[in-house]
């Protein structure tokens, strides 16, 4: 992981289903608050991980379905495949740790025997996991049979049961937990061990990344009984394990703000900009800033003013020029004016931002790129954003000036609107 120079700030490693991402939540309101979050405050110094039991062609259907963000680590297939940065490279000493004493034909072999297990899809029998499906009341007895039936043919291997039907089998060496081990040891020998380390989960695949030494843990108030029983049984003493009494992401930035591990409070949780502390105050969290209010523009939630739209200009260098992903250039108050005809216009639109980065390049001016995304019923639409900002004060607690902002489609699916899309 080269995108950090120095020891993360904060490493969150986060289950997705039921974690991350709330199912019952169609609007996606906790997760967007984290995803702000995350964008204005954490993205430039921490590290992401996604752990989740989803092998990796159910893990992108996911991210085709829910707007998340791209994580810096991606832990999937419960635990036996590691792969880093949006282009998923995988992590190859990982693949030579589990080789040892695993044979996938043996496992399959013999779990074949038992008319108790249904074989879940092709997409989920991965290398290193061969998964089924099992009734709660049968699964003690299967699980312990099998596991005997196994060692007795040389194996060395584990078998998980999660959400009350899945059942996993992994080299004794695989898992979230061992997977989340293996990271931090690699990360200390680089001098790169994260300063604090945050798990998150939901169900009893998740009950190993708890078992890490010095890490805090959340579990979200929608965990299941299965991971509240093991914690009962196992970790009921540790201070730095709590089960948050929110759902899903919300509990992840509950658990932030219980452990001190940083800011905790989301931009979209802030009323109006003065809300905003100075520490605040970043390329990183500006943009973030900009686009939400963009957001409740269009949405109608904020007012409908000249003054709203003016403070925008204010922000914005007069000469200042922005690039239309359709190669159209136009002065960047022409933008914000047009923005007037635009009030209420899109009032299911979402909008956020993903893999945030900014470098100095002057004394006074950055440099930022990111992804800039929009969700308006079931369209998606995004473009590659650079931007160049001029810091008002050398403390930058005046805020920035937009000098300048580029945008390109980014190459996919997904609707790409030239009249609908703005700035």
């Amino acid at each position: 992981m080269d995108r950090l120079r120095n020891p993360a700030r904060l490493m969150i490693v986060s289950d997705l289903d039921h974690t991350m991402v709330d199912h019952h939540d169609s609007e996606n309101l906790s997760l967007f608050r984290f995803n702000a979050l995350w964008e204005a405050n954490y993205r430039h110094d921490s590290l992401l991980v996604f752990s989740t039991g989803r092998s990796p062609t159910l893990y992108k259907q996911l991210r085709k379905e829910k707007p998340m963000l791209t994580p810096d680590i991606t832990i999937m297939s419960v635990g036996t495949e590691i792969t880093y940065g949006n282009s998923m490279v995988s992590e190859d000493g990982w693949v030579q740790v589990l080789n040892q004493k695993w044979d996938k034909g043996i496992v399959m072999e013999e779990a074949k025997k038992f008319s108790e297990l249904k074989l879940q899809s092709e997409t989920e029998q991965r290398a290193h996991k061969v998964s089924f499906y099992v009734d709660k009341d049968k699964s003690h007895d299967v699980m312990k049979a099998l596991s005997e039936i196994l060692k007795k043919r040389g194996l060395d291997v584990k078998i998980i049961y999660s959400g009350g039907i899945d059942l996993d089998i992994l080299p004794q060496g695989a898992g979230k937990g061992r997977a989340l081990a293996y990271l931090l040891k690699k990360f200390k020998a680089e001098g790169k061990l994260p300063n604090n380390t945050l798990v998150c989960g939901d169900s009893g695949n998740d009950a190993e990344l708890f078992s890490i030494p010095d890490v805090y843990g959340v579990m979200v108030r929608n965990a299941q009984e299965e991971l509240l029983q093991w914690h009962a049984e196992n970790a009921k003493n540790n201070p730095k394990i709590i089960h948050a009494t929110e759902r899903c992401a919300a509990g992840i930035i509950e658990a932030i703000g219980k452990f001190s591990l940083g800011p905790n409070t989301s931009p979209r949780d802030l009323k109006c900009s003065s809300e905003c502390k100075m520490e605040d105050t970043s390329p990183s969290h500006e943009i973030v800033k900009f686009y939400l209010f963009y957001e409740k523009w269009r949405r109608a939630e904020v007012e409908n003013s000249d003054q709203s739209l003016e403070k925008l200009k204010e922000v914005c260098y007069p000469p200042g020029v922005f690039i239309h992903p359709s190669g159209v250039e136009q002065p960047l108050h022409d933008c914000i004016s047009a923005m007037r005809n635009c009030y209420g216009d899109k009032k299911g639109l979402r909008v956020w931002v993903d893999r945030v980065s900014y470098s100095q390049i002057s004394s006074d001016s950055w440099l930022v790129k990111f992804e800039k995304w929009e969700l308006s019923g079931d369209e998606w639409q995004s473009c590659m954003t650079t931007v160049i900002l001029r810091s008002r004060t050398a403390s930058l607690s005046d805020g920035f000036t937009w000098l300048h902002v580029h945008q390109t489609w980014l190459e996919g699916p997904g609707v790409k609107d030239q009249t609908n899309w703005l700035v």
